[in-house]
């Protein structure tokens, strides 16, 4: 899909996100993972068996997942449907997963409610592994969908046409204006490691583009700053893969280094113009997660400019 496309899928996302609850969220995640893995079982109520405390299941990744998507969110209420969920999966389902996947619809991220259970369910059953999928995962696992089969997901036709959205990632929005209000400037002797210099010149970025990554990189500190912290270092993660799968994605369709940069640019920011401040604050995240090896690649080792291997 284009990026315009994209852009729309993604608050046709937020709208579904926003009014879909229970049963309804349900659906939606079953159509959602059918779509995207095949070992994927999406277990209904059958009877007095009722659904075996599973509402989904992997079958080569052995990953069992329980839904809760109410449209009130209580604490305790969490941690009952947490702790009911998981009790009956052990007893129900033993054998039959190594992953225990908590699914919900929490726009605003991971509640601390949930982080503190997964927390501690590690601690007490260190055999299983555990992992929460909220709004962040989800849409991560619709950017990889072609576009029928997610006009099928989202139950909506995405168009092809020019539309001008001023934000990309919305969950970006709080890291971008902190960025904007500290208002530091760079030091521009700061000496930056060698590998970075390196991972420039492998993937062919020159130019304006390497010189607005190089600025980013003096200050990409301030992104680490922000996700510092037990609650954001989950948030953290998500953002991250949520970079890699859209490079992935973009790096299939741009062959030039710099239409690359300038998609992801618009992943950050939307294909609005942005002013100035508002830019350089996007390139200092590319720069963080350039760093991270979350998006470009990073040369073999031993690599130096000249040789022929190819980004």
């Amino acid at each position: 899909m284009q990026y315009e496309q994209r852009a729309y899928a993604r608050v046709k996302f937020l709208e579904l996100m926003a009014e879909t609850y229970e049963n309804d969220f349900e659906d939606f995640f079953h159509r959602l993972m059918c779509s995207r893995y095949p070992d994927f079982l999406d277990v209904r109520t059958a009877g007095s068996l009722g659904d075996m405390s599973a509402d989904g299941l992997t079958l080569h990744s052995r990953r069992l997942y329980a839904c809760y998507a109410p449209q009130t969110v209580k604490p305790s209420k969490i941690r009952e449907k947490f702790d009911g969920d998981l009790a009956g999966a052990l007893a129900k389902r033993s054998g039959q997963f190594d992953t225990f996947v908590f699914v919900h619809n929490d726009r605003r991220g991971v509640h601390p409610e949930v982080t503190t259970m997964l927390s501690q369910a590690a601690a007490d059953k260190p055999a299983l592994r555990f992992e929460q999928m909220g709004g962040r995962r989800l849409w991560q696992e619709c950017m990889q969908l072609d576009q029928v089969t997610a006009e099928d997901v989202l139950r909506c036709e995405i168009p092809i046409k020019e539309m001008t959205f001023g934000i990309g990632m919305d969950d970006l929005k709080p890291l971008l204006k902190q960025l904007q209000d500290l208002r530091t400037t760079p030091d521009p002797l700061m000496p930056l490691p060698d590998v970075r210099i390196e991972k420039l010149d492998f993937n062919r970025l020159e130019g304006e583009a390497r010189e607005d990554l190089l600025r980013g990189m003096r200050q990409s500190h301030l992104v680490d700053a922000f996700y510092e912290g037990t609650m954001r270092e989950l948030e953290h993660d998500e953002v991250a893969q949520g970079f890699r799968v859209y490079y992935e994605q973009v790096r299939r369709d741009w062959a030039d280094p710099e239409d690359v940069l300038w998609q992801l640019q618009m992943y950050v920011l939307g294909n609005a113009q942005p002013r100035r401040k508002v830019l350089r604050a996007a390139f200092v995240v590319l720069a963080h997660f350039f760093e991270r090896c979350d998006i470009f690649e990073a040369p073999p080792a031993g690599w130096q400019p000249g040789l022929r291997i190819s980004a």
